[in-house]
């Protein structure tokens, strides 16, 4: 698996995860609820449950440290517990989504997390698409072993009243994000994307050249033989395994990287259209708002309008109430 990139790719695209709530029960239980976010995972801290959505013929059946990804859907059900009657129903606390978690005991209790997937627009964008509607990663598996561990971490954060537990709850979110990504990847047959492109061992070394010199104008023949393929072998693995041609997936390599650094600092389009190997700025920024829609500095403006925004906003650990995210343009690997 090709570590170094996917770290890379998930750097640039800010993902964190952020406790959303939680539950403990016991005895008949159900619970049911709008999903505002894009993307969100429900983990199986303790006993089990039945997780049911849009979309989604069959309920996914969650066992002790599995975890659901939850991808672009608009309701869901949790349901669990046993005995007679009918099920106790379970509302999640709008003013607290940690109360839920309040006195959980996980020796008895069946306990659930929920954690939100905070991303940027172009982390939206690569995540939605390389993910299915629901994914469901299951502890027993050995790609799992590690989730467990990030999974409890968490939950102790989230129920310990500790000094720092806001920023550790962050922390552990997004180690336990990385942790079922590569599980789901072990796990799965992943649709043609970004993330199987990463994780492909025969195209990584192309992948490395494109990744360390993204501005370098890199020809067919020399990926392929990087590779160790031939033009036609490579060029048709290429776009099976990535959903696209090599070139595309190297300008919008080059337009993610050019959104980071527009992002986060103040280089000047000149420069940053010559770093990624663009003739002008005038051919850099066609082909920035040709892939993004808008132009490079409306980029800027905008994004950093938008930071403002989040900049003066309540506490991280209040709950969503935004509608589902608007369909994204930008296209990326």
């Amino acid at each position: 698996m090709a570590v170094d990139q996917l770290s890379e790719v998930l750097d640039f695209v800010e993902v964190r995860g952020l406790l959303t709530g939680g539950l403990a029960a016991t005895g008949r239980w159900v619970s049911r609820a709008p999903v505002q976010d894009p993307l969100k995972f429900f983990a199986m801290v303790s006993g089990s449950a039945r997780l049911t959505t849009d979309g989604v013929g069959d309920p996914v059946e969650l066992e002790p440290g599995d975890v659901a990804i939850v991808n672009s859907r608009s309701w869901l059900e949790l349901e669990g517990g046993t005995g007679d009657g009918p099920p106790h129903v379970i509302v999640p606390e709008a003013a607290d989504p940690q109360a839920g978690l309040a006195g959980a005991d996980r020796h008895t209790d069946d306990v659930v997390i929920g954690v939100r997937v905070d991303l940027n627009q172009a982390g939206r964008t690569l995540l939605l698409q390389a993910l299915p509607p629901v994914a469901h990663v299951r502890a027993s598996a050995a790609a799992a072993s590690s989730l467990r561990t990030s999974l409890d971490r968490l939950f102790d954060e989230a129920t310990g009243d500790r000094i720092g537990s806001a920023f550790a709850i962050r922390q552990h979110g997004q180690l336990l994000l990385l942790e079922v990504l590569r599980a789901y990847v072990d796990q799965a047959e992943l649709p043609p994307g970004w993330l199987r492109a990463l994780t492909d061992e025969r195209l990584r070394p192309a992948l490395t050249l494109m990744h360390n010199e993204p501005g370098k104008p890199w020809g067919l023949q020399e990926l392929a033989r990087a590779a160790a393929m031939s033009r036609t072998s490579f060029a048709e693995r290429f776009r099976t395994v990535a959903g696209m041609p090599p070139v595309t997936y190297l300008n919008r390599w080059r337009m993610l990287l050019a959104q980071r650094a527009l992002r986060d600092g103040d280089v000047r389009v000149g420069s940053l259209a010559s770093d990624l190997g663009y003739a002008s700025e005038s051919a850099f920024s066609t082909a920035f708002k040709r892939e993004v829609g808008v132009s490079p500095l409306r980029y800027r403006h905008r994004v950093r309008e938008e930071q403002g925004d989040v900049t003066a906003a309540v506490s991280p650990l209040a709950p969503t109430t935004a509608a589902a995210a608007a369909p994204i343009e930008v296209r990326l690997p």
